[in-house]
């Protein structure tokens, strides 16, 4: 296919993801739902697929994962990624027990047996890193009181990812038991590897890397980021994992401009990512599998947000900031997709592959709404109590001085 045909249709993406994010932009909304329904729409067996730019955007989507993890783990220190792993082991039970179990039991239901059920576990256990990263950069959750819980909960579930797969993986070929330990071995070591080059040696790299050209400076951390994460991936220990260390290994003024050069990068990609997500869902095999996703999905959504309640709660968050933890981590998408492809290349069941995408679409386009939604809810709230409290009338949370309903000095509460 001609240069020519690529671009235009390059272009068109890009312009078409534009008027998206200004259209979600002015509905003052989560651009997501409207990115994975754009690419239902002009993917296999949608209105008018695109096929030129497939490969690219593919790409891009591997890019922008990268990046929101990236950036997110900028947000955060290694002190507190290191309190986050010591206090790691119940946040780590209380969501295996909630969110594992109801599709390990939807497996034998569903008559995929043993492997298949383990596999089906896995798909609704795993909360979508990229779409947990853009919704808490959205919807400007960062200084949250209930973020450092739902950072805990993704950053554990995708170092448990680091075991799951290859050990997944083992199953499914029905490898010996001495390769399946070494090959979660290496896994572990990975993990630990990364782990404390990012503790230990952040500040000197930090130095490393700092340049007071921009040019050099964003060659650099882009480098390093997109590096990590593919030793990791290669390693078979998540390329999200990789990249939120690197993130958080960095500090002072290297994070601090990483933070300005990055943010355009990371909004371009992880478009790319939500958009491919769906590109390669076909709209004519989910309605068979629809009803039995919907209902798991309803599981799902029940059980994330009590995950989130109760991780949060531990933390000594109030109610309104322990459904905004909840509501976040609804979502699931990346991860669930590569589970789902692994089971189907390894034969469990070739349904496996539609009711998947029915399930994590489902959740992915009821994350960014329900979230929204307890964020709303929760700037009601709190206005409601401090005009009770104080006698002053309730300010219009679209007034000016205000952030997405909350004064600006008081987001860090993360009370209401």
């Amino acid at each position: 296919m001609s240069s020519a045909v690529l671009l235009i249709e390059l272009g068109a993406i890009i312009v078409g993801l534009a008027i998206l994010a200004r259209l979600a932009g002015r509905l003052g909304f989560s651009p997501i739902p409207l990115y994975l329904l754009a690419g239902l729409a002009f993917g296999q067996g949608g209105l008018l697929p695109l096929e030129a730019v497939e490969e690219f955007v593919e790409i891009g989507a591997e890019l922008g994962v990268v990046l929101l993890l990236f950036m997110l783990g900028l947000e955060y220190s290694a002190d507190e990624l290191r309190d986050t792993l010591r206090g790691g082991a119940a946040t780590t039970l209380i969501d295996l027990g909630l969110n594992f179990t109801p599709g390990f039991l939807a497996g034998f239901l569903l008559g995929l047996g043993p492997v298949g059920a383990i596999v089906l576990g896995g798909i609704t256990y795993i909360s979508s890193s990229g779409i947990v990263a853009k919704l808490v950069d959205d919807l400007e959750w960062v200084g949250n009181r209930e973020i450092p819980g739902v950072l805990s909960v993704i950053v554990l579930e995708d170092l448990v990812m680091a075991l799951y797969l290859p050990v997944v993986a083992v199953l499914l070929l029905g490898s010996g038991i001495v390769t399946s330990i070494l090959t979660v071995g290496a896994a572990l070591l990975a993990v630990v590897a990364i782990l404390v080059l990012a503790l230990r040696f952040g500040p000197k790299l930090s130095e490393a890397i700092f340049s007071r050209s921009d040019e050099a400076l964003l060659l650099s951390i882009f480098g390093a980021t997109v590096l990590v994460a593919g030793v990791a991936a290669s390693l078979r220990v998540s390329a999200a994992v990789g990249a939120f260390l690197v993130g958080i290994a960095l500090s002072g003024p290297a994070a601090d401009r990483a933070h300005d050069l990055l943010s355009p990068l990371r909004d371009l990609f992880g478009a790319a990512f939500f958009l491919f997500f769906s590109l390669r869902i076909d709209p004519d095999s989910l309605p068979p599998v629809l009803l039995p996703a919907l209902a798991l999905a309803g599981i799902g959504l029940l059980t994330k947000l009590a995950t989130g309640w109760v991780v949060a709660g531990r933390d000594g968050v109030g109610r309104w900031g322990r459904l905004r933890a909840g509501s976040a981590l609804t979502a699931r998408g990346e991860f669930s997709v590569a589970i789902a492809a692994l089971g189907v290349s390894g034969g469990v069941a070739a349904r496996l592959g539609p009711f998947t995408a029915a399930y994590v679409l489902l959740l992915a386009l009821a994350a960014p709404v329900l979230s929204r939604l307890a964020d709303a809810a929760g700037h009601r709230a709190r206005a409601g109590r401090r005009a009770v409290e104080t006698g002053i009338p309730t300010v219009d949370p679209e007034s000016p001085g205000w952030d997405n309903g909350t004064p600006k000095t008081d987001r860090r509460e993360g009370e209401a």
